[in-house]
């Protein structure tokens, strides 16, 4: 009969208990279950063989981040290697917690491994009754490895963790779509003030960031002059709107402002337009950062839209688990349950609104449309979410697929099979990521060429330049057979 042994991972080091032989197999689970909070009757059962302790912090945390991940850890390979070493490995079974780290010890050391029956009570027994069991530990020392280990462990996750990133476009996007409110808020605000002043330049300028640009370059209306059209030309960029300011300026109904005011509406304009040019910039990074976390969903429905589907999930993952169903109402939640409750027809889109494929469609066809972006949404934000090397191909082809289902609903063009597509564009990735390897290794060698071509040209006077004629020779002598030839042609010509 085999002799079981449990392996426990501590935030202090590894041990190993063996566990104690019953004549009734049957009888051994519900044993044990009684006598987890006792410890008098678990020691009976478990005894402590060997405790191997972490030297250091570092070394605990590699472990631990091996084991989480179902690898085997060196140390622990050796220390199991070490105390197996004196038994009988074919007679001995080893109890543990995780079923890849048992497949990956038994691979390693030869140990059959186990992680069901009695073992998960055993692990719950030697948990609650750990410092108690080994000697010189106790609750206080226990509990300081627990909180060391834990911090760090968790710092590490979130640091490694590859999707975490998208946090970043959570919170861009919603500070872009604050930025906007404010921005049209105050807008407002500066063209109601400066209108007192000088009320015909909101027909001229319509757009609010020309607009503040303008009133702040302006100031006061009666000091425009013709030497200020160049530098006016160039912030509203039309020479005629420009020279209608110039004419509006001289004729203004507006009344007279003092210094003090115009002084508050210059600096408000100020702000408004570093507030807009912030915005723009803040749209160029949240545009970077959909690239490198969610690049087929960006191809497929733009920045915002995406962007804006990630945030209301929580984080790509949570997207990635929610049906085209679901998908497909994300942001018209109040709207659904009021035609739930009262029974009405529900609502066909949400957030997917805003895409430009629903506005394209024709009335009759928004929904099917709606539908059919969904589906290929939670396909793109699947494929961004797992796959390991993140490329736009798919979120491209996704979005073809939808141009020829609008294509189809106009026309009648029937569009290709999602099976057909779907390998055309794992074909394309296949044959980028084999000429990105043969072309890097291609570079590669034009670099060392041109490094030592330069240092050829480039040398001392007194060094002498290789002759590469006998390199060529040596290496290929076609080109130089071929010199040879066309050098004896000319000479019988001549």
């Amino acid at each position: 009969m085999s002799r079981l042994y449990v392996l426990y991972e501590h935030a202090a080091g590894f041990s190993v208990f063996s566990v104690q032989e019953f004549e009734e197999v049957s009888m051994f689970l519900p044993t044990v279950e009684s006598s987890v909070t006792d410890l008098s009757r678990f020691n009976s059962i478990v005894k402590l063989v060997s405790f191997s302790p972490f030297k250091t912090a570092v070394a605990a945390l590699e472990s631990i981040n091996a084991i989480s991940e179902g690898i085997l850890p060196q140390d622990l390979s050796v220390y199991l290697d070490d105390v197996f070493s004196k038994l009988k490995k074919k007679k001995c079974q080893l109890g543990v917690s995780d079923a890849k780290l048992g497949a990956a010890i038994t691979e390693a050391i030869g140990v059959s491994c186990t992680h069901i029956g009695v073992v998960p009570e055993l692990l719950r027994g030697i948990r609650h009754h750990f410092p108690k069991l080994v000697k010189g530990f106790t609750d206080q020392s226990a509990g300081v490895a627990q909180l060391g280990l834990g911090h760090s462990y968790s710092r590490s996750k979130v640091k490694f963790n590859v999707h975490r990133s998208d946090n970043m476009i959570i919170q861009s996007i919603a500070l872009l779509d604050q930025l906007d409110k404010d921005v049209n808020t105050f807008s407002m605000r500066i063209r109601e003030w400066y209108s007192y002043h000088f009320p015909e330049l909101v027909k001229i300028v319509s757009e609010n960031y020309l607009f503040a640009k303008a009133a702040k370059f302006i100031g006061d209306r009666k000091s425009l002059t013709e030497d200020k059209l160049e530098e006016l030309e160039k912030i509203v960029m039309d020479a005629s709107k420009a020279q209608a300011i110039f004419d509006a300026a001289k004729m203004s109904m507006g009344m007279d402002i003092s210094i003090v005011d115009l002084m508050n509406i210059e600096l408000f304009a100020t702000r408004v337009v570093n507030l807009s040019e912030y915005r723009k910039k803040l749209s160029v990074y949240l545009s970077n950062k959909m690239e490198n976390v969610a690049p087929n969903l960006q191809a497929l429905i733009g920045d915002q839209v995406g962007a804006r589907l990630i945030s209301h999930a929580g984080s790509l993952t949570n997207l990635a688990k929610y049906p085209a169903s679901t998908v497909q109402i994300l942001g018209a939640e109040k709207a659904l349950f009021r035609a739930l409750k009262t029974k009405s027809n529900t609502p066909k889109y949400g957030l997917l609104y805003h895409s430009s494929f629903i506005g394209r469609a024709g009335l009759k066809n928004k929904g099917r449309i709606s539908r059919f972006l969904a589906n290929k949404c939670s396909i793109a934000s699947r494929i961004d979410c797992f796959v390991e090397n993140p490329t736009c191909v798919f979120g491209e082809s996704l979005k073809q697929q939808v141009e020829d289902r609008l294509k189809f609903y106009e026309s009648g063009e029937i569009p290709k099979k999602n099976i057909d597509v779907m390998k055309e564009a794992i074909e394309t990735v296949n044959s980028q990521q084999t000429n990105g390897t043969s072309n890097g290794t291609s570079e590669k060698k034009k670099k060392k060429k041109n490094k030592r071509k330069a240092e050829e040209e480039n040398g001392n006077g007194t060094a002498e330049a290789p002759d590469t004629s006998i390199v060529k020779e040596e290496t290929n002598g076609e080109p130089e057979k071929k010199k040879k030839k066309k050098k004896n042609k000319k000479q019988a010509e001549e």
